[in-house]
């Protein structure tokens, strides 16, 4: 178990119109794409390349998710979100993020469990050695 987090990682999406409602809100599910696309970028900015993962059978999926929805987003803001990874296991690892709005109000929080799978056998693997050296980086 991870003793300390890891860096938090800050990554900047704009609403698109695509994104929202009738009245310009953030649909509840896109708030998961953004959530998605952050840890996506929060493991490219440590080295680790998800086509990569692929190309050895390697997968991280979501096997739960705890969202808190405290306010909304709106058409053309540009949100901010925080990732963190707050526990980290031999398969799995707890992601803690929090959309926050341009004015700096925490619109969305989630904690977010990921496991590491063998894509072929589509079972939990130990997460390799390889990626635990580059979370260590930024430990």
């Amino acid at each position: 178990m991870l003793q300390k987090n890891l860096a938090v990682f800050e990554h900047q999406i704009r609403v698109y119109y695509e994104d929202t409602d009738a009245g310009g809100i953030v649909y509840y599910a896109n708030y998961l794409k953004f959530l998605e696309r952050a840890r996506t970028e929060w493991l490219r900015s440590v080295g680790i390349e998800q086509d990569g993962l692929l190309e050895r059978s390697i997968g991280f999926v979501v096997k739960r998710v705890e969202m808190d929805n405290q306010a909304p987003a709106k058409f053309n803001e540009l949100l901010r979100i925080q990732s963190e990874i707050v526990e980290l296991k031999r398969a799995s690892l707890m992601f803690k993020q929090t959309i926050i709005s341009p004015s700096g109000q925490r619109l969305v929080s989630a904690l977010i469990r990921v496991a590491c799978v063998d894509l072929q056998q589509m079972k939990p693997i130990a997460i390799p050695g390889f990626i635990l050296e580059e979370f260590s980086r930024v430990g």
